[in-house]
């Protein structure tokens, strides 16, 4: 056993570029771990100067120079953020409070359904089952629990001040990674080893993807949440500013966040229409919308970025958002795709692979090549 573990350690791990690349990746992965709280503004700020910095250098070429460029994408996008915080969050707000407001009653209804189901269908659906989920409700809703739930948005509110820090911050952050990108890539480099060549093509493979995806994905969330507010609101359905905004956020968690979406849908559908063919045509319509942005939108934006099976995806998601929060939900695929690299362009010792032969895990490397 020992002797195995030695001969897989020299294998793996005999390149010093691979461990170079080794110690980068746990470098950052420890850094961001244990003080991503307190690199939070600096790690925003990097996430959206990457993001503008196609259009800061496409300004560039046509003769636009770095710090005319940055004030110009910083004001525009600056614009946008408050456009939407003054424009959507208010009815957004509104419409939350309100849904929340008639939640007990949507409950009730459904209920009252329940209890009819169990007149009909006792072998399928028992009267305890009903009571205890009740009685389970009755408890969520009371007010001791509706008071953690106010404490727990005045504790939001304290952080409102760390917000208002985040908002000058952040913005200078912004500013001087877009002007001075170049500077900072060369001052940062002394504190990288020299032999970072596999590190430089693991960053080759993976810049043009996290760009592709994040665009996509900001994309997709513009589409899928603008048709979702088009067909709920040809439909009638109440809230349907905030059903749509939260279809369109829902496709952040692939595979996953369509179906925690859909039961509000089906609720607030159910409450305005019951079992009618209104309610129907909502729910076929919505599952239009789903088979629509999985079959069509994404191959379409993710082509290039996303070479992933659904279960890898699935893992990442969980893995990523379990250590860090929305942002690993949100990069979970890059960060998989980063895994995929690194395992690409890892090194192997031929010596480990000669009686593979020219099969897949040999690299087409035979005998005679090694002894040559």
């Amino acid at each position: 056993m020992l002797e195995f573990v030695t001969r897989w350690y020299k294998d793996k791990f005999s390149d010093p570029q691979a461990v170079t690349l080794l110690f980068i990746l746990f470098g950052l992965w420890a850094l961001i771990y244990f003080a991503g709280g307190l690199l939070a503004p600096l790690l925003v700020a990097l996430v959206l100067a990457f993001l503008l910095e196609w259009p800061v250098a496409q300004m560039s070429r046509i003769g636009v120079n770095r710090t005319t460029g940055a004030s110009l994408m910083l004001v525009l996008f600056a614009g946008i953020v408050l456009l939407m915080v003054f424009g959507l969050v208010p009815s957004l707000w509104k419409q939350g409070m309100s849904l929340l407001t008639e939640l007990p009653a949507m409950l009730d209804k459904g209920m009252g359904y329940l209890e009819e189901l169990t007149q009909k269908y006792p072998q399928y659906v028992s009267a305890e089952q009903v009571i205890a989920m009740e009685t389970e409700l009755k408890r969520m809703l009371d007010t001791q629990h509706l008071l953690d739930i106010g404490k727990q948005i005045l504790g939001f509110s304290a952080s409102l001040l760390v917000l208002m820090v985040y908002t000058i911050l952040v913005p200078l952050l912004v500013f001087f990674f877009l002007k001075d990108k170049e500077e900072l890539i060369r001052g940062s480099k002394r504190f990288f080893p020299s032999n970072r060549e596999l590190a430089r093509k693991v960053w080759g493979e993976m810049n043009q993807q996290i760009f592709n995806y994040i665009r996509g994905k900001v994309i997709e969330i513009i589409i899928v949440g603008a048709v979702s507010y088009v067909f709920f609101a040809f439909m009638g359905l109440r809230y349907s500013a905030l059903l749509g905004v939260l279809t369109g956020l829902s496709v952040l968690i692939p595979y996953v966040g369509a179906t925690l979406v859909t039961l509000p849908i089906a609720l607030v559908g159910f409450f305005q229409w019951g079992f009618s063919p209104e309610f129907g045509y909502l729910m076929l319509g919505y599952g239009i919308i789903q088979a629509l942005d999985g079959n069509v939108l994404v191959p379409v934006l993710f082509s290039d970025a996303v070479d992933l099976h659904p279960v890898i995806i699935i893992a990442a998601v969980l893995v990523f958002g379990g250590l860090w929060g929305f942002w690993g939900v949100f990069f979970a695929i890059p960060l998989a795709s980063l895994v995929k690299a690194v395992v690409n362009v890892w090194p192997r010792n031929h010596t480990s692979d000669k009686s593979d032969g020219d099969g897949p895990a040999g690299n087409g490397i035979t005998d005679k090549t090694v002894s040559e």
